[in-house]
């Protein structure tokens, strides 16, 4: 019988493992109760397939790793900054890099150079952190992503993109003036991992333009979204990723940049620019939060591993294989009706909580009690991306409602394998048939700022 397709294979192969720890339902009831059904505050040897985070969680390749090797550990001015900066300019088009100790390093300077208090800033939906320091510094923020993004079962290739109109409201509403700046996820994390397209991308730089709004690019999955351009937007089939990520951080100011995710290393990040006056400060201002303004709080060999990694990040057959697997899960779990965000986006399978369990309400934490329902059934781990997540209104002490209540199961770059994925898949659908015996959660515990890496929660 022919093949109905031709499968695809990782572009690596394995050279040392890391030994897994089995658990039995009885342990993991002992340990989810111990961490108050908060997937963050488990023990990592507890944990089989650990689908928490892609970040910082990815495995490096040899050439990394002998980049490792070559640390120069100088405090000032050391060879791999350098070296950083060199790959910074050549594959994302910035003048001026200042690295951070990771991603939230250079939303925190970033924000305080450029917020003043009472200030707008708009964005193509929030991210935990960004908003954090965004409000921290004064300011408030705007979603203006398109309608569809809220909606998991829409099929919009670029649920990512700005609603111009959303955005000229605003502008219209405020003035120019009152707006810091306009900052751009690509891909969207909260909404499912989606990209933003070029088309619309051009349409946001000519409208801040015409006001004078700088545009900040958060850049840490950059390179999965210049993978779906080259995959869903016509023109761009034929150009190859790193000429598609160029253009995309063409039509911005400045970058914050996780390494952790994109670039494949376990920690690291950076804030890159084009404006001689606002690098000035922040390279000012990052010896007083990080570090000297060529290490920024990282070893020089973290620099260099970064410097490799954005070369090899960057390779069409990596993107392929990293975003295939993802795709994999995705298919397999729709087969099967699980409910999951719509279309598979980059990084991440998010399952749709309101839908897996329709009959809790949202302050019983839907999305929280199907990450602890998932960590019984196999010891697998993830992440809730819902009311938790979202917080309260700084103002009003109120919960945000997000209309999107997921479970984020994260995909580490280069780490799990396709039986990792099966089992995966398996878990998903045992526990989604047991969906109607759950009756949700209670938090008992919240921190002030970022609950959801802290919160603690009871079974109702």
């Amino acid at each position: 019988m022919p093949f109905q397709r031709r499968s695809w294979a990782e572009p690596f192969k394995i050279k040392v493992v890391e030994p897994l720890t089995m658990t039995t339902r009885e342990e993991r009831e002992k340990h989810i109760t111990e961490a108050g059904y908060n997937t963050f505050l488990l023990k990592s040897k507890d944990v089989y397939i650990d689908l928490l985070t892609d970040s910082g969680t990815n495995a490096m390749s040899d050439n990394q790793w002998a980049g490792m090797m070559m640390g120069d550990e100088a405090y000032a001015g050391s060879v791999n900054y350098y070296h950083l900066e060199e790959k910074v300019q050549e594959f994302y088009g910035y003048k001026f890099l200042v690295p951070t100790h990771q991603g939230r390093g250079a939303e925190h300077i970033i924000s305080k150079i450029l917020i003043k208090p009472g200030d707008y800033v708009p964005g193509n939906m929030y991210f935990t952190t960004t908003r954090l320091h965004q409000e921290l510094n004064g300011g408030k923020f705007v979603d203006i992503i398109i309608d569809e993004a809220h909606d998991s079962q829409n099929l919009h290739p670029f649920k990512g993109n700005v609603d111009l109109q959303k955005l000229e409201n605003l502008i219209t509403k405020v003035g120019g003036k009152k707006i810091a700046y306009v900052t751009i996820g690509a891909t969207v994390n909260m909404a499912g991992g989606q990209p933003i397209s070029m088309e619309n991308l051009r349409q946001v730089r000519a409208l801040t333009s015409k006001h004078g709004i700088k545009v900040v690019l958060d850049a840490t999955r950059a390179m999965e979204n210049a993978y779906f351009i080259k995959r869903r937007e016509k023109g761009y089939e034929n150009k190859s990723i790193k000429e598609i990520l160029l253009e995309i951080c063409s039509y911005s100011d400045a970058a914050t940049m996780s390494g952790k995710k994109d670039l494949l290393v376990n920690i690291g990040g950076f804030l890159a620019l084009n404006d001689n006056d606002v690098f000035e400060e922040a390279r000012n201002m990052v010896v007083v939060y990080e570090g000297l303004h060529t290490y920024g709080g990282l070893a020089g060999r973290d620099m260099e591993a970064m410097a490799r990694g954005i070369v090899e990040a960057c390779q069409v057959d990596h993107l392929q294989a990293r975003i295939g697997q993802i795709e994999y899960v995705g298919n397999r779990l729709i087969e099967l009706g699980i409910p999951i965000v719509r279309p598979i986006g980059g990084h991440a399978i998010f399952l749709d909580a309101k839908q897996f369990y329709p009959h809790l309400e949202q302050l019983k934490f839907p999305a929280q009690t199907l990450a602890a329902e998932l960590y019984l059934d196999s010891g697998i781990r993830s992440m809730e991306r819902g009311i938790v997540s979202a917080g309260r209104n700084k103002e009003t002490g109120d919960h945000y409602y997000p209309k999107l209540e997921l479970v984020r199961l994260t995909f580490p770059r280069r780490v799990y394998t396709q039986a990792h994925c099966d089992v995966t898949v398996e878990s998903v659908y045992e526990v989604f048939q047991n969906r109607n015996n759950v009756r949700g959660l209670k938090m008992v515990y919240e921190p002030k700022y970022l609950r959801f890496f802290q919160a603690r929660f009871d079974k109702l």
